[in-house]
């Protein structure tokens, strides 16, 4: 049986080991590693957004979500330059 997941890149550790963290409405629920190299060279940066398929616990296929990875980057951003404004007020 097949799944579908969202998954966002925490880290690469030592250049060779990825580890992505699995999403379910937006709440870390799970992690999985693979190999950095199989992961496309524009979606290496951390907070890099997957959508990928896993058949029991191995990855059949893995998609980089650019659009989405730049609207989470964006908003972030956002937060943060908010509450860097709050503290510049006080």
């Amino acid at each position: 049986m097949s799944t579908d997941e969202t998954a966002v890149l925490d880290r690469i550790v030592d250049d060779e080991t990825a580890v992505l963290l699995l999403e379910d409405d937006g709440e870390v629920v799970d992690q999985v590693t693979l190999p950095a190299d199989r992961l496309p060279a524009d979606g290496r940066a951390d907070g890099a957004v997957y959508d990928l398929e896993m058949d029991d616990e191995h990855i059949v296929t893995l998609s980089y979500r650019a659009d989405e990875t730049a609207s989470r980057r964006e908003s972030a951003q956002n937060r943060f330059d908010r509450l860097a404004d709050r503290l510049d007020d006080e």
